[in-house]
């Protein structure tokens, strides 16, 4: 089945039912750190919190006003891990983290016309992508990428987003004839339902589970910050998308203010003054490891 998250990503707040509310363990771990949770895993009637699939990871919200910990998903159920037991039965209101959401619509769509162009304009198909905290990564099956093809990729990616391009959902059954001309890396064993087609008018016909921008114009742009060595001859191509490529630039411009005051030169001459300043310290790390020799007068 699709989500009510999957029929409409921009719903904020939604209202349903308890189904069912059972004891539970969440195990996750922060800063390194491993720690073991008790609390309760809890199906609605239906839901607006994405559980992770398809490289995207779940969303955070509320169920009334208990926090939601983990989303996943199992068959055609949406599972929320929560700290406090909610009554079968029980009409709640479920509300989304947006900011994260958000951001997670932007990075997924980013990746969705990123993968379409790359294999567009130079034939390297997308073999596995994450959406990471600060900045996602898109493994392409190539072993290397020219800096001219990613200015060039770039420079497209950024005229799609200007022309305002619609993105659309289509709901196809497993045996339309239709399915079979879309990208795809697969289905998980266990799905169940529709397929869920995401649709870049013109550009792309990608089977996803994940939530999407309804137009490229909500990705406001994308930075190819650039390219790593990948696994077995593959490239990994490193990204931003929409808000995250504000912040990229408020902190770049941050950091480059306290190296004009630490440095006393200008933006375009911190290299330098910092290659300067290594070749000053590895000289006075050789003198200070010279032996000395000191001679002695008579007493």
């Amino acid at each position: 089945m699709a989500f009510q998250c999957q029929r409409d990503c921009y719903l904020k707040e939604f209202v349903t039912s308890v189904v069912s509310c059972c004891p539970a363990e969440l195990k996750r771990e922060i800063n390194g750190k491993k720690e073991t949770l008790k609390g309760f895993n809890v199906k609605l009637q239906d839901t607006i919190l994405f559980p992770e699939g398809g490289g995207q990871p779940d969303d955070h919200g509320l169920i009334g006003d208990v926090p939601v910990l983990r989303v996943t998903r199992q068959g055609p159920d949406a599972v929320h891990f929560v700290g406090s037991p909610l009554e079968a039965g029980q009409e709640v209101t479920v509300k989304v983290e947006w900011g994260r959401r958000f951001d997670h619509m932007q990075q997924h769509s980013g990746q969705h016309l990123i993968s379409a162009l790359a294999d567009t304009m130079f034939g390297y198909k997308t073999t596995s992508w994450e959406l990471g905290r600060q900045r996602s990564v898109i493994e392409l099956d190539t072993p290397s990428m020219k800096p001219t093809q990613l200015q060039a990729l770039e420079e497209a990616i950024n005229e799609k987003i200007r022309a305002c391009v619609p993105v659309t959902v289509q709901l196809l059954s497993i045996d339309d004839p239709a399915v079979e001309k879309v990208r795809s890396r697969g289905l998980p064993e266990d799905h169940a339902g529709p397929i869920r087609i995401i649709d870049i008018e013109g550009i792309d016909e990608n089977m996803c589970c994940g939530t999407h921008v309804s137009n490229l114009s909500h990705l406001q742009v994308i930075k190819l910050l650039g390219t790593d060595k990948g696994k077995k001859n593959k490239t990994n191509l490193i990204f931003l998308a929409g808000n995250r490529v504000l912040k990229y630039a408020e902190k770049s411009f941050s950091t480059e203010r306290s190296l004009v005051s630490l440095l006393k030169t200008g933006a375009d001459e911190h290299v330098e003054a910092v290659d300067k300043l290594q070749k000053s310290v590895k000289l006075l790390q050789k003198v200070s490891n010279t032996p000395c020799f000191h001679v002695f007068g008579p007493n």
